[in-house]
Order: C-alpha cells, then sequence, then structure tokens
C-alpha cells in the first residue's frame, strides 16, 4: 500500500517542497532520510507544540513570530520537517512521510501527555497520524485541514496514472488516510481552526472533522482572511483562541 503512496506522481504533483537553512537543526532519522526540525524551549516541564506546516511551507516560515507567540504562553515550540523539505534530505513521498511521524514524536522523548499537536493544511495529515500513534497527547489543533485525503489527491493524480483501478485507490487510501477514523479515534480535547472563505481547502473539510470528532471539540470559523493568511489576518483573535484552548487542557486533564 505505501508503494501506491510514495508513487513519483504523487510526490510530484501533491507536494511542492521548498529548500531552506537552518544554523542549528534538530536532526531527526528516519529510513533514507535526516529531517531538520527546530526545537525551542522556554521550560523543560512545559508542553510542548508539535507544529507539521502547509504545503510550499518549510519550517523557516513560522521561525519569526509563531516560536515566539507560543513561548509567550509557556509552551515549547517543535517544527517538524518533512522530507524534501527545508534542509531536510530525501525525497517527498507521502507514505514514508507518514512513517516518519513515528520517529518525529519519539525523538522529542516526552510523554505524550506534554504534547499538543498542530496540523496546517496538508500538516493536518501527519497530525492525524501522530493522535493515531499517540492517542494520549495532551491536546489537538487542526488549521486550514484536509478532511477528506482522498478528494485532493484526485485533483492531482488519476488512479489509472498509477497502475490501479478506482476501487484499489480508494482501497489504499482508505488504509492509511481515513481521518473520519483517525480523529473519532482520538479521545483527547480538539480545536479546529479555518477560515470562511479558504479558496484552497474548502471550509466544508474543517466541518467534517470537527462533526467526525468524539472527544471535546472546538470549531473557530474565521470571517475574514483565505487559506494562506488565516494567522495574519486574524492574528489577534487567532492567537487568543489557541491560548485560550491550551490553557484549557490542564483543566481538562484534571477532570
Amino acid at each position: 500500500m505505501h508503494d501506491l503512496l510514495n508513487h513519483p506522481l504523487i510526490s510530484q504533483r501533491y507536494f511542492f517542497p521548498r529548500r531552506g537553512f537552518l544554523p542549528e537543526p534538530v536532526v531527526v532519522e528516519v529510513e533514507g532520510a535526516q529531517l531538520a526540525c527546530y526545537y525551542h524551549e522556554v521550560d523543560p516541564q512545559a508542553k510542548t507544540l508539535v507544529h507539521f506546516h502547509g504545503n510550499g511551507e518549510i519550517v523557516d516560515d513560522w521561525l519569526d513570530g509563531f516560536v515566539e507567540a507560543i513561548a509567550q504562553i509557556g509552551c515549547n515550540c517543535f517544527l517538524a520537517e518533512y522530507r524534501g523539505y527545508g534542509s531536510s534530505t530525501g525525497e517527498p513521498q507521502l507514505g514514508k512521510m507518514l512513517e516518519d511521524v513515528k520517529a518525529t514524536i519519539a525523538a522529542l522523548q516526552l510523554p505524550p501527555e506534554q504534547l499538543l499537536i498542530f496540523g496546517r493544511s496538508v500538516g493536518a495529515i501527519f497530525a492525524l497520524e501522530a493522535v493515531r500513534l499517540f492517542p494520549g497527547v495532551a491536546g489537538l489543533v487542526i488549521e486550514s485541514g484536509i478532511a477528506d485525503v482522498r478528494e485532493r489527491l484526485l485533483l492531482r493524480v488519476h488512479p489509472q496514472e498509477l497502475g490501479v483501478s478506482l476501487p484499489e485507490f480508494d482501497r489504499a487510501v482508505d488504509a492509511h488516510l481515513n481521518h473520519q477514523q483517525k480523529i473519532a479515534a482520538y479521545p483527547g480535547p480538539l480545536l479546529v481552526m479555518h477560515t470562511r472563505n479558504d479558496g484552497l481547502v474548502g471550509v466544508h473539510h474543517a466541518e467534517h472533522l470537527y462533526q467526525w470528532a468524539s472527544g471535546r471539540k472546538e470549531l473557530k470559523i474565521f470571517p475574514q482572511g483565505n487559506h494562506n493568511d488565516i494567522m495574519f489576518v486574524n492574528a489577534q483573535e487567532y492567537f487568543s483562541t489557541l491560548y485560550r484552548f491550551i490553557d484549557s487542557l490542564d483543566h481538562y486533564r484534571e477532570q
């Protein structure tokens, strides 16, 4: 199954890697690649936000402003990088990138309850894989995220180009990219953020993720902004919403 997800056409048409440079990366060793991640610590006992960025983005894009904003609430911040992106080696291959999630989380050497998982846009794929593997994390944030990976892949590739039938393609995607199943199985707190006018990943993705979730959940739809400027256009409300959610996690665990 992973061979299909690693097909060169999916890599070429679905992912948009850019190169970058991190002077002091946290290197995560995975099969066939080294992931150049970034870690900012404010308190070793504090929660750590693990951020999976969007497509066409790299860790470097989040160093200015985002890390500082997370530090202000007293959280450490780990910016996860993908193979082939930024300063990482390797090539973007969806199946292998899913497999990299376990090593990325394990590299922190922290108990799950000390972690807050954050997935933006395509990063939702890896954030939801993270909570599947580590369901005991303190919380999950999905921002501008993807609910239906099948829909997104079929915008760029046709199963026949991959050498499979549509039913075979559907089975392969469902086996490892069933977001409804993953988010329904996650028992912890969830925050879903999206813009009403997202022209890239429609707001129905956020609504589906929220509906599918089974635990404590919150849906925040911003009336302003688009897919790539949601944080900038709504900065004050964006971070106040995120801060309230993070602040509530300790209370949730005490219940």
